[in-house]
């Protein structure tokens, strides 16, 4: 891909995600963000609140989804904000939020997310990182699909945002040991590989789905100070500082951090076109798969948007739960 045929938009580094939606109005729009008790996913259902669209608040824990529906509803004067129970590492509490689910839907956000993490494991064996950021999102927009299909019947598409990370640059995903059962666990490889994924479905989501009506988009909300980092160790704080004193990024707030999310979702320039990778509020350039992170903080690696990887990593997840699509 070249830098002449990237789509860029009027937003950059510094926007928001209520500049993204402002004067756009959503009434009518059925969307469903996961991890919206917390840190970006709070302020990306605020701003959809705010453009009036109908917010389910996909949890894991519900009293706290149930203060951030009351403080959206008190601060946008929507209403129409709901909480849902979600933990994406377990499959039986996918399976009950999609029998739950009901009526058509126009967007669906997977933002939820967590980041180098102790090796943990699921009931199943799965690696926690991978299981949670990609296999449960993937099971849960599965589940979704004929519910999108629907809205994109009704309002001429839907769109799906999965939420990636410049992290995506440390590891492709590793067909050969997605759990680390041979290889050491290292907490940021894990979660590289897991983000790598989330682009990689993105693509292929895209090329099986686009006939329905829907596209995905991946989008990196660059660095944004959360409890998503609570993981992290002290040598990679000091790398991440080191990284914000030479200027390779800057920390954004949480609205900033929202804000590319709301351009894959809302922003007409990516209304029809899926199987990209935004940051900073347009789509991102290719760079290649020895690229430096410090060096091309803003690009996507090939690794991340080779085709024959994303249908790879489609097959294995519905290997892995057991699904056919």
């Amino acid at each position: 891909m070249t830098m002449t045929s990237l789509i860029t938009t009027a937003f950059t580094a510094r926007s928001t995600a209520d500049e993204v939606v402002e004067g756009i109005d959503l009434s009518g729009v059925r969307a469903v963000v996961t991890g919206a008790s917390s840190g970006i996913g709070v302020e990306t259902a605020r701003s959809l609140a705010r453009a009036r669209a109908d917010v389910t608040l996909a949890v894991r824990d519900p009293e706290a989804g149930a203060r951030v529906a009351r403080d959206l509803a008190e601060t946008t004067g929507n209403h129409a904000v709901h909480v849902a129970h979600l933990d994406l590492a377990d499959r039986g509490s996918v399976d009950r939020f999609l029998a739950d689910h009901d009526g058509p839907l126009h967007l669906l956000i997977t933002n939820a997310g967590i980041m180098a993490t102790p090796e943990t494991r699921t009931a199943e064996g799965w690696e926690l990182q991978f299981a949670t950021n990609h296999l449960g999102h993937f099971a849960l927009a599965l589940g979704l699909h004929d519910a999108l299909a629907a809205g994109a019947a009704e309002r001429g598409g839907a769109r799906v945002v999965a939420l990636s990370s410049a992290a995506h640059m440390v590891a492709p995903v590793d067909f050969d040991d997605l759990h680390f059962r041979e290889r050491p666990y290292d907490p940021m490889v894990a979660y590289g590989q897991s983000k790598t994924a989330a682009v990689l479905f993105a693509v292929e989501a895209t090329r099986r789905w686009a006939a329905d009506g829907i596209i995905a988009n991946a989008v990196n909300p660059g660095g944004v100070a959360t409890g998503l980092q609570k993981h992290f160790t002290q040598e990679v704080h000091d790398q991440f500082d080191r990284f914000e004193a030479e200027g390779v990024f800057t920390y954004k707030t949480p609205q900033q951090g929202a804000a590319t999310t709301m351009v894959a979702a809302v922003a007409p320039e990516f209304a029809n076109t899926g199987g990209h990778y935004l940051d900073d509020g347009r789509e991102a350039a290719t760079v290649p798969d020895d690229a430096k992170p410090d060096e091309h903080p803003h690009g996507v690696k090939r690794w991340a948007l080779d085709p024959v990887a994303a249908e790879k990593l489609w097959t294995v997840s519905l290997d892995l739960l057991d699904k056919t699509a």
